[in-house]
């Protein structure tokens, strides 16, 4: 059997990620590929416990290392019980955020340091980085406007604009890092335009990968 791929989808809070995976899933799996769509923090039963407790809003003292190190330990439990076996298995896995968010939001955001948090998720990931990860630009005042909207925010969503533009500059600097891996999605125009980038963008990486179906 051959292995699948590994896919993550990266960006600020209100980019569409979400939005975005659910389009391009729906147009995998008519074209015959068999998927699996998760979430970070989360995916499996220990990883979502630890997802309640990373977003509880009761939770403000947390300190940003435990912050990091919860997240951490769930993403070991997410790729050991979910993601490794499913692409071993052939599937193709698409993920609502993975290490990038690490890098960015604690790496860069919390100012932990970007390369502290990649050791700390190095062993947490057990060598098992994204084949690709697509980062949806969007720009970042415009994002936590339409968060802003939202009638109830997780402890996550509650931080202000200015922290939204450091995690912006984080991801794009995440994205010059690793340019053969983080494509950068041009994402400001309506979600059907950026439904269709994603669309042209995946149809060449099933072809180099030799997966496309005719």
């Amino acid at each position: 059997m051959a292995q699948g791929l590994f896919i993550t989808f990266e960006g600020v809070d209100g980019c569409g990620k979400s939005t975005q995976m659910n389009f391009l899933s729906e147009y995998l799996e008519k074209g015959g590929y068999e998927i699996l769509c998760t979430r970070e923090p989360g995916g499996c039963p220990i990883a979502e416990q630890v997802r309640d407790i990373l977003l509880d809003v009761g939770n403000g003292e947390m300190a940003d290392n435990t912050e990091a190190l919860l997240y951490a330990a769930a993403r070991a439990q997410h790729v050991a019980e979910v993601i490794r076996p499913a692409v071993m298995q052939g599937k193709i896995v698409l993920c609502d955020r993975f290490l990038d968010s690490s890098l960015a939001y604690q790496g860069v955001g919390r100012d932990l340091g970007v390369e502290q948090m990649f050791k700390i998720n190095e062993f947490a990931i057990d060598g098992l980085m994204p084949n690709y990860t697509f980062f949806l630009d969007f720009p970042p005042h415009l994002a936590f406007e339409r968060m802003s909207k939202k009638r109830v925010h997780d402890r996550l969503e509650t931080q202000d604009e200015a922290f939204y533009k450091k995690l912006y500059d984080g991801f794009v600097m995440l994205a010059g890092r690793w340019p053969q891996r983080i494509m950068r999605i041009d994402a400001s125009g309506d979600k059907f335009q950026t439904k269709d980038i994603l669309r042209e963008k995946m149809d060449g990486i099933l072809r180099k990968h030799g997966l496309w179906h005719e």
